[in-house]
């Protein structure tokens, strides 16, 4: 069963025991915490609201599962992207030293990041899985530096909402709540398996997001914003993702 199915399963399961009126209460209570996903308007829009609120109030603080260096996948699956851009392949070139990952929106600091400053920081490896939600996962250890130490050397401001993030590929941009972007397992990552990241999984840098689906850590991140407005960004819908079909919150 793939970790979409099990998600599906858990809101039929849920909704079949509540009924419609349990769902509805459900709903008003998220609505009243203000655990609404920014997708809540869809078709799905109930359940979504329903596993993003229920999940977050019963596993706020949980861990994805983390895995020994001996169940490190030995051939992880580099899925296809779309050829790199012209600017891409000039970053690549140059061994990306002009790389920039930029940060701004509700900080004191805007800041644009180096690879190197952000190897400077302190880092944190994990070794944990990529799932799909085409069914494909392996496992491989993932090294960076945490995303809240990130927002605490710009100075990210406490009343913000979510973290957009935005990839030099046209059209791959996310984000995430402040519930994730301060959860210590979320990594913007520039290495992999002992070594630095490869372009095929992301390289130079990469968003880790371990307790969502694959497709929310994208790659070659080179901006992120601190925001507490989802209605700026595409089609106020959270990220691209329910732009074309999936759900805002992949949570696993």
């Amino acid at each position: 069963m793939t970790d979409t199915s099990r998600r599906k399963l858990l809101v039929t399961g849920i909704a079949a025991t509540a009924g419609l009126s349990g769902l509805v209460v459900a709903a008003r209570l998220a609505e009243k915490y203000g655990l609404i996903p920014p997708d809540h308007g869809g078709v799905y829009g109930l359940g979504e609201t329903l596993t993003y609120g229920s999940l977050r109030l019963l596993s706020r603080h949980s861990l994805a599962r983390e895995f020994s260096r001996g169940e490190i996948s030995q051939r992880p699956l580099a899925n296809e992207v779309a050829p790199p851009s012209d600017d891409f392949k000039r970053f690549q070139a140059a061994k990306f030293v002009d790389w920039r990952l930029a940060v701004d929106g509700m900080v004191e600091r805007p800041t644009q990041f180096t690879v190197d400053l952000l190897k400077s920081y302190p880092s944190r490896s994990q070794i944990t899985e990529v799932a799909c939600e085409e069914g494909w996962s392996y496992i491989a250890e993932w090294n960076g530096v945490p995303l809240s130490h990130i927002l605490d050397v710009v100075g990210a401001s406490p009343h913000a909402k979510y973290v957009f993030y935005f990839s030099i590929e046209p059209d791959w941009w996310e984000s995430m709540d402040m519930a994730d972007a301060l959860h210590p397992q979320t990594l913007v990552t520039y290495g992999m398996n002992g070594d630095d990241l490869s372009v095929g999984f992301g390289g130079p840098v990469r968003m880790r997001l371990p307790r969502q689906l694959g497709y929310k850590s994208v790659k070659f991140i080179n901006r992120i914003v601190v925001t507490d407005d989802v209605k700026k960004f595409g089609k106020g819908l959270g990220s691209v993702s329910p732009e074309t079909g999936y759900a805002w919150y992949a949570g696993i």
